[in-house]
């Protein structure tokens, strides 16, 4: 992943509306919810709610796929592991090593 994209995603998440869609999404698993759900849920606004999940849509951070008359709102899981990662990749690499035999 390069630090575009990377920024582009932490972007996305970038409000507590958006951590707590996410977080609602993250819970319902595979099965995603529709978006009356997530209003439901989170008791944000419809208006409001439909600018956050594009803002979670353009960072890859949830993908979102028309069934008939309802829109179904999943987490990437792929993409939320892979943006994990990245930011914990190089996690204590700057820590000084002990010697094995230290005590």
């Amino acid at each position: 992943m390069n630090i575009e994209i990377a920024a582009g995603t932490f972007s996305a998440m970038g409000s507590e509306a958006r951590l707590e869609v996410l977080r609602l999404l993250i819970r319902a698993g595979e099965a995603g919810l529709t978006v009356g759900e997530i209003q439901e849920r989170s008791g944000i606004a419809p208006s409001t709610l439909a600018h956050h999940l594009k803002f979670l849509a353009a960072g890859n951070v949830v993908t979102q796929e028309k069934q008939g008359r309802s829109t179904i709102t999943r987490a990437n899981f792929d993409h939320l592991q892979r943006i994990a990662n990245y930011i914990l990749c190089e996690c204590c690499a700057d820590e000084p090593q002990r010697a094995a035999n230290d005590g």
